[in-house]
């Protein structure tokens, strides 16, 4: 992206809106994918406008959990099952994988209790049955799971049909490969303004065929209460909050 400089990150992110529907929120450089960097790109979305949302989807990189920690303290945080799994079977010998595979996945899947405590302590529930399963044989695989418990459990506070969407960051993930098979042909970009306008580009496309959340009745309700506890809003301070930020430029 600058000249003399090895390959830089850029920073992204998305979001549902109050509506539904997926929103291609914001891009910026970065020298480094450490705290200050995200700290910054998200200090300057809430600058934008941006109202603290009532969930963050996170992989498990220490500079961008800090830095949602720090300026969006009062957004509850989801770390992402598929990046989580993949770190707990990289800790178990190939030949047991797939049956740590699914008996992880087991522990997030099918839940029938209502959403919110009830389907949380299911999950949990199922996770101490993992954790008593597989402690002896594979305990650096259990620690994986139960250390973060709490994070990979954030999804089940939301609508039931919200659940395959937010439990995860697969839909950015997706989008950048697109991106980088179209960087890759080019090579090194001549600048930061070119390669932002690049990726913008490519992502601005590529939303526009995202698919966003169902927004019932009830689902609204749900989220009404989850922000009302979350962030201690009156009637009018929520009405103002459900307002969408706008998309960069």
């Amino acid at each position: 992206m600058h000249p003399g400089a090895r390959a830089e990150p850029v920073l992204c992110a998305w979001g549902i809106t109050t509506q539904g529907s997926p929103l291609l929120v914001g891009l910026a450089p970065g020298a480094h994918e450490g705290h200050d960097p995200w700290a910054s790109f998200l200090g300057e979305l809430v600058e934008r406008g941006l109202r603290a949302p009532l969930l963050v989807i996170t992989d498990g990189a220490p500079g961008l959990i800090g830095a949602v920690e720090l300026v969006l303290a009062n957004s509850l945080r989801q770390r992402c099952l598929v990046h989580r799994a993949r770190n707990l079977l990289a800790k178990v010998p190939t030949h047991a994988q797939a049956e740590v595979k699914a008996a992880f996945w087991q522990i997030f899947d099918d839940i029938t209790t209502e959403p919110g405590e009830a389907a949380v302590a299911q999950a949990r529930s199922r996770a101490h049955a993992f954790a008593d399963r597989y402690q002896e044989r594979y305990p650096a695989a259990v620690a994986c799971l139960t250390d973060t418990l709490p994070e990979l459990t954030c999804f089940l506070r939301f609508p039931r049909e919200h659940w395959a969407r937010i439990r995860h960051t697969n839909l950015i993930e997706r989008t950048f490969g697109e991106t980088r098979r179209r960087v890759k042909v080019i090579g090194r970009l001549p600048g930061e303004r070119s390669c932002l306008s690049l990726v913008w580009a490519v992502l601005d496309r590529a939303s526009r065929g995202w698919r966003g959340v169902v927004m019932t009745p009830t689902a609204v309700r749900l989220l009404q209460e989850l922000r009302r506890q979350l962030h201690h809003l009156s009637p009018l301070e929520e009405e103002v909050a459900d307002q969408t930020v706008m998309p960069a430029a």
